[in-house]
């Protein structure tokens, strides 16, 4: 594909010489076997100027939460916090989940940008709460047989400062 590096000359008007380079290279061919030749021009929504916003992070498959400041994706990350943590299988796994949001939000509050929207930490305590409120599976310890009656033990050693006076 060649590059037009000449300048307009004095005195042409802009379409006629414009008009005058497109015809030239439609003679050379820079416009055959482009990608896409022959389909249409998608035109998306008419009504919405942002539909090739929508087209891209649909053809990429993003969510649109990434078009959102930070604080408002930390938020939205907070009010979904339940969900995320339904299927976890431990306590531990859900305090890692909290941890790591914890430090998406202190590193915000650190150097915030976009609109100022009050976000704070999470508390791990009260998600492990809700968690365990969800009806989580719980674990019961595997039944075994009877347990087995204690021998006999001698009598415990009396410590010094546990004797009588």
């Amino acid at each position: 594909m060649a590059f037009v590096t000449e300048r307009k000359p004095p005195g042409v008007s802009f379409e006629s010489w414009i008009d005058k380079q497109i015809r030239l290279a439609q003679e050379r061919g820079d416009f055959d076997d482009l990608p896409g030749a022959g389909k249409p021009i998608p035109a998306g929504d008419v009504d919405d100027e942002l539909w090739w916003v929508k087209n891209y992070l649909r053809r990429e498959n993003l969510p649109t939460d990434s078009l959102l400041p930070t604080p408002l994706q930390l938020r939205k990350e907070i009010e979904r916090l339940p969900d995320t943590i339904r299927g976890l299988p431990s306590e531990q796994a859900v305090r890692d989940v909290v941890a790591q949001l914890n430090l998406q939000i202190v590193a915000w509050l650190r150097a915030p940008s976009g609109p100022r929207i009050p976000v704070s930490p999470v508390d791990a305590d009260e998600v492990v709460v809700t968690w365990r409120e969800q009806g989580r599976p719980v674990r019961k310890p595997p039944v075994t047989a009877r347990p087995e009656p204690e021998p006999d033990r001698p009598p415990a050693v009396t410590r010094w400062w546990r004797r009588k006076r």
